[in-house]
């Protein structure tokens, strides 16, 4: 996708796209757990949302960790409700491409699941991750509880002074926010690189180790 001016600032939500009513179309099942894609999870387990870029690569990552029950590559942050991909594309939503997680908090901790999202992205890019361009590829999470959230504010101040420790430049431009509406993508994103094992990912660390403890 081009870059634009306009795809690099957030819409105001007076000029979002309308979207819809309903939810638009997506899987049935996970690609990769073969259980439905919209399960209830089991008592006890708990819910995140991250955004760090293009989604097909960041859902990839979560899939990956053991402990994570459940991925699904949507949107949120915005302003448009049930938006499609190419609205979410054109910057007119204020939506990002997130993946929301479902973890087993016995298996993986939420400090866990930050150190997975730190260390796959650049978190200092703004409006973009690598060639990826646009307010949709923001780097943000999306906190389901109180806890999360001042997890998630702890974490981004431990990993920004490891970045300056490392000589990496920039600033953590991560957007951490309580929780945002999810809408679910399309079907074809859905777990896109389980289907298409060499396709597209624009995922790039900075090779900065996020320190543990980092939650405490």
């Amino acid at each position: 996708m081009l870059f634009s001016r306009s795809k690099s600032e957030m819409v105001a939500p007076e000029r979002a796209l309308p979207g819809r009513a309903a939810p638009i179309p997506t899987a049935a099942l996970h690609h990769v757990f073969e259980r439905p894609l919209k399960a209830e999870p089991p008592a006890g387990f708990e819910t995140a949302v991250f955004g760090l870029g293009c989604f097909w690569g960041a859902e990839r990552k979560f899939w990956q960790t053991p402990g994570v029950w459940l991925t699904a590559a949507g949107y949120a942050g915005g302003f448009t409700p049930n938006p499609t991909y190419h609205e979410v594309c054109s910057g007119q939503t204020g939506h990002a491409e997130v993946v929301k997680v479902v973890y087993d908090p016995s298996a993986v901790s939420f400090s866990d699941l930050l150190r997975v999202f730190w260390e796959a992205h650049d978190p200092t890019q703004g409006m973009r991750q690598g060639n990826d361009m646009g307010t949709q590829y923001r780097s943000a999470i999306y906190a389901e509880t109180d806890e999360q959230l001042q997890q998630a504010q702890a974490s981004a101040d431990a990993y920004g002074a490891a970045l300056r420790q490392a000589g990496h430049g920039g600033t953590i431009t991560t957007e951490i926010r309580g929780a945002a509406e999810f809408f679910y993508a399309e079907e074809d994103h859905q777990q896109y690189l389980s289907k298409v094992p060499h396709g597209y990912c624009g995922l790039g660390g900075t090779g900065v180790s996020c320190p543990t403890g980092l939650a405490t």
